[in-house]
């Protein structure tokens, strides 16, 4: 059983990371009432669809990944500017550096924090940096002055073992195996980037980089390198120069209001109000980053083209197969259309509607709204117009099928039909007919 979802897991990663986006993002967790609600959309929707035969290409495959996850970055990201409560929508407020040289910031705090949401002044003395281990350097092109075999050495990460395994031709060079072994641990994702570079004498190395920073636990590294117990034969570790940490990890040192701080990464939490990116260091002049909340028109302006970007990210996303998938240019269409049946109101606001249906935003009339008297009865249009890409963005989530070139056979009786619970796993199930 572990197997078969590692496998269906390995199997939906693969199209995620290839044709959609792939984020990490606070609104991806749910609560039962949520799941619930999600769990009888689906039942419902079940219940009066159409039966069709699956069109089960690559393109198709790609096509109903790329929707599905392009609609929940979309859900995302109105979910960021203040709620999925239409009396929330757009009210997020946004943080600021005075120094993004030195520091970005996010604000995290909620809506009844702003109000009394502290300040901060960053110094930042040292970064955090990454292990880094540099390769012997060989001749790239002379064979490798290791005996044909197979080969295998440990790599330990905290408190995780993985054995690599590779072959040793006689035909191999130097360049070859290491090019051979920086794909093989790259791609393994356990952590660690690594690269075969050739230098202008013609001697090549191999340079594996942490993905992590910092130290934790009293460690000294990241990751160690050893073939001392490995399973297969040894000796390609001191023969490549794997275990020679040409720079030691170490951690962020930096000031908060004075208050000296240390962090294993650059990416810190300044009390659950503020999460802040480090950047760089801030010099012999001691130069600070100041953080701080926006103003409350500088905060709806930001979020406004926030939520602008993501609409026409989402549009983007759907154009690239209009050659491919027919049916891309329907859901083009309606998405566009909730744009076409706000376009009055979203141009008195400061939103353009342009002819191919993406949005363009002038920052001027936009802020001289935002100022207005009657700014909060201005902007109601944009909140309806809010929530009507999100139900649409829900929708296709739901069921990116229904846009994928499918025959369709027989429609059901209305008002006569019970759930069909196998209908849900046309969406997953179309990616696994090579495993049956």
């Amino acid at each position: 059983m572990s197997n078969t979802i590692s496998t269906l897991s390995n199997v939906y990663n693969f199209y995620m990371t290839s044709y959609a986006p792939k984020s990490s993002s606070p609104y991806d967790s749910h609560k039962k009432s949520e799941l619930r609600r999600v769990y009888n959309s689906i039942v419902k929707m079940n219940k009066e669809s159409p039966l069709y035969i699956l069109d089960t290409s690559r393109s198709s495959q790609q096509f109903a990944i790329s929707m599905k996850e392009n609609a929940r970055e979309l859900r995302n990201t109105i979910a960021s500017l203040g709620g999925l409560d239409e009396d929330e929508l757009l009210n997020k407020k946004v943080a600021f550096s005075s120094n993004e040289e030195i520091a970005t910031a996010v604000y995290i705090g909620s809506m009844e924090q702003s109000d009394n949401a502290p300040s901060y002044d960053i110094e930042v003395d040292r970064l955090a940096t990454p292990q880094i281990n540099m390769g012997k350097f060989l001749p790239a092109d002379e064979p490798v002055a290791l005996q044909s075999d197979t080969y295998s050495f440990d790599v330990r990460i905290e408190d995780l073992n993985y054995e690599f395994q590779f072959s040793i031709r006689s035909t191999d060079t130097n360049h070859t195996v290491q090019s051979r072994l920086a794909r093989l641990i790259t791609n393994s994702n356990v952590g660690i980037t690594a690269r075969a570079s050739t230098d202008e004498d013609g001697y090549s190395y191999l340079r594996m980089e942490s993905n992590n920073t910092g130290v934790k636990n009293g460690r000294n590294r990241i990751f160690n390198i050893s073939d001392n117990k490995t399973s297969k034969t040894s000796g390609a570790v001191e023969y490549f120069g794997l275990d020679y940490i040409s720079t030691p990890p170490s951690n962020a040192s930096f000031l908060v209001n004075g208050e000296e701080r240390s962090s294993a990464s650059n990416r810190i939490s300044l009390d659950r109000t503020y999460e802040v990116q480090l950047t760089g260091i801030s010099g012999e002049d001691g130069a600070t980053a100041h953080i701080g909340l926006k103003t409350d028109v500088d905060s709806l302006t930001e979020n406004v083209n926030t939520l602008v970007d993501g609409y026409n990210s989402f549009l983007n996303a759907v154009s690239e197969y209009k050659e491919d998938q027919p049916k891309s240019q329907r859901l083009f269409n309606e998405m566009s259309g909730v744009a076409r049946v706000y376009a009055q109101d979203l141009t008195s606001v400061g939103l353009n509607l342009n002819l191919d249906g993406r949005l363009e935003v002038d920052n001027n009339t936009l802020r001289e709204t935002a100022m207005s008297d009657d700014a909060r009865e201005a902007f109601s249009p944009m909140k309806s117009f809010t929530n009507s890409v999100l139900r649409k963005s829900n929708q296709v989530a739901l069921d990116p099928m229904n846009y994928v070139n499918n025959t369709i056979v027989a429609y059901k009786n209305p008002g006569k039909n019970f759930a069909s619970p196998y209908i849900t796993s046309a969406y997953s199930g179309m990616m696994f007919n090579g495993y049956c």
